[in-house]
């Protein structure tokens, strides 16, 4: 028998107690399922049976790093229901600097407006002191104006543009 995943929080919500913790290979499909149902990944992202052994490489290279953190959020029936990745990122800027990025961040659409994403940005934030970070960045699509407004709520700053080339 597999362990169950230790919990790294446990948040009291409207709607029910919830558990992040590191994601296990199992929560391969979960996650990618969240990022498929999203209308700006969809056409990128697919949770086919067929298509799942590039995601579980992935997962395994994430996993396999240890400045990497990729978490989910299980309802209490033990669904995935949130997940966001953590990867803290050495510099040179701002004196030498690490800064934790946030990628990835999803909320079952069911559950957006019951506190869970504010509690597992707050768990971030902590989660990056407790690493040394200076600073949290990350990148949201132009066109999540509510997504803008929750990460704006919660302290972070619009502070630079961002640009990506596709290869």
């Amino acid at each position: 028998m597999i362990p169950e995943p230790t919990a790294l929080a446990t948040f009291a919500l409207a709607g029910g107690d919830f558990r992040l913790r590191r994601a296990v290979e199992a929560d391969v499909g979960p996650i990618v399922g969240m990022m498929a149902r999203d209308q700006l990944r969809s056409s990128v992202d697919s949770d086919a049976p067929e298509r799942r052994a590039p995601y579980v490489a992935a997962f395994h290279a994430i996993d396999a790093d240890p400045a990497h953190l990729l978490c989910v959020v299980d309802d209490a029936a033990g669904s995935v229901v949130a997940t966001m990745q953590l990867t803290l990122l050495p510099g040179l800027a701002r004196g030498g600097a690490s800064r934790l990025q946030l990628e990835a961040v999803r909320v079952a659409g069911r559950l957006r407006g019951n506190g869970l994403g504010t509690a597992m940005m707050e768990w971030a934030v902590a989660e990056g002191r407790r690493r040394g970070a200076a600073l949290i960045q990350l990148t949201s699509d132009l066109s999540r104006h509510d997504a803008h407004r929750f990460y704006g709520r919660l302290g972070f700053a619009h502070s630079h543009a961002g640009f990506k080339m596709v290869l």
